[in-house]
């Protein structure tokens, strides 16, 4: 059956062959080095992020990744293969002879851990035929139980990655470099016919600038796809609308004991404000698409407090209206307590990518069919959080993102199968055949 997309500024046409033999036949099998194995050598290299720094990237220790992908892509044979100033790594796959004039399709993984947990010295645990239960993180005291993660039961008989309940395991996103590299690798043989295929590995996407530096032009690819999502089938082209809102509260510090109308305790202020927004309206107690007031730095003294806010919103109205609602809180404090009193900085962070990829839904069609035909089930989700792709929508490249197999991300509880890492291959290999039978 033939299909044709014409939407908006994205636009082509493509036979959907629902047999898809072309596909099937290399769903798992081929790989000289399996993704799990490239993962275990990547997360050995500290390349955690800093969200204090003021340098692109924000550690030096990043670019000791990206000189290891910049390697091992030249040896593989990818001859533009290069590294930037930032840290980002680029290369190009030419199009299999008689395929040049498919649309070009390219995949992102960013190469930084995030800074909430180490990722220095990491050592994972490797559990063959894993029994379903729970597992004892090395000697660090933590266990990661079935409680907490049920969908470990589905993992029984499987080959289980954790860490050793010290440092994080580094998947998000090493995961989804591995398996870009180890497709990588098969399509070089030559064996699959595709049409261009461009790649790109940044910086600082756990800090909010993984994508600032991206040159479009150098990567070439129409359309894009970052494999830096949670378990394998995974689909996701919605994430929520971010901001950053900082208050600063002032205090009067005089002796306690001559403190009568004088003192003004700003911490005693700052619990006032906590209080003053939706309880509920928090990390802990949402889920899906609802959205969040999250407090993440609290300091202070009687003199000053200061308070880090992340605010989070799927919906572009209720976004507006909760960094509203900030702005209220801050002239009610000054009402109360003096102008002056409590100072607020809002600033906007990224946006809901939906707007974006709506005018190019084939992108989710092929990821969908890409999966079932790995034999995975899709799992359409929103994102509770952002990705490159979503900086990155919005400045031409229209960017899903796909799941890597991974769970438990930015902790000690992070975990993932090598089963779910080839089945994630296997689906990035989908979609370039399906992209390369394009009419």
């Amino acid at each position: 059956m033939k299909s044709i997309w014409a939407t908006g500024s994205c636009f082509f046409q493509w036979n959907f062959i629902k047999t898809n033999k072309y596909i099937g036949a290399f769903a798992l099998g081929g790989f000289s080095m399996r993704a799990y194995e490239r993962l275990l050598k990547y997360v050995k290299v500290w390349t955690t992020s800093d969200e204090e720094s003021t340098t692109s990237p924000t550690t030096a220790r990043q670019f000791d990744l990206a000189k290891l992908l910049l390697e091992e892509m030249k040896g593989m044979g990818i001859e533009d293969a290069m590294m930037d100033e930032y840290g980002y790594v680029y290369g190009h796959i030419p199009a299999t002879p008689g395929y040049e004039n498919c649309t070009a399709i390219g995949f992102l993984a960013h190469m930084d851990t995030a800074p909430d947990y180490s990722g220095e010295n990491v050592n994972p645990q490797i559990i063959e035929n894993y029994d379903g239960k729970d597992v004892v993180l090395g000697t660090s005291g933590r266990t990661l139980t079935v409680k907490d993660f049920p969908s470990l039961k589905n993992m029984t008989g499987k080959t289980l990655i954790t860490t050793d309940g010290t440092t994080l395991l580094g998947a998000d996103d090493k995961a989804g470099i591995a398996e870009i590299m180890t497709v990588v690798e098969e399509l070089l043989k030559g064996d699959i016919p595709h049409g261009n295929v461009c790649l790109a590995f940044t910086t600082d996407e756990e800090v909010g600038s993984g994508a600032c530096h991206m040159d479009l032009e150098r990567f070439g690819a129409p359309y894009a796809y970052t494999v830096d999502g949670g378990p394998e089938g995974e689909i996701q082209f919605e994430n929520f609308n971010a901001a950053s809102a900082e208050f600063v509260i002032h205090g009067v510090n005089v002796h306690p004991g001559e403190a009568k109308d004088i003192m003004v305790n700003s911490m005693k202020i700052a619990m006032e404000l906590q209080g003053m927004l939706p309880e509920q309206e928090a990390p802990e107690h949402t889920e899906g698409y609802e959205g969040f007031f999250h407090l993440m730095e609290m300091n202070g003294s009687v003199e000053e407090t200061t308070m880090s806010y992340l605010i989070r919103e799927f919906d572009a109205e209720k976004y507006e209206a909760r960094k509203v609602l900030m702005q209220e809180i801050t002239a009610k404090i000054n009402a109360k307590y003096g102008e002056g009193t409590v100072e607020l900085k809002l600033e906007d962070s990224y946006r809901n990518m939906r707007e974006m990829i709506e005018p190019c839904m084939q992108l989710i069609d092929f990821a969908v069919q890409a999966c079932k035909d790995a034999d995975v089930e899709p799992d359409i989700a929103p994102i509770r959080g952002g990705t490159d792709g979503a900086r990155l929508s919005f400045v031409g490249l229209p960017c899903p993102n796909l799941g890597t197999g991974g769970y438990g991300f930015h902790g000690a509880y992070e975990h993932i199968t090598a089963e779910g890492m080839d089945k994630s291959a296997a689906i990035i290999k989908n979609i370039i055949s399906q992209f390369a039978h394009q009419m």
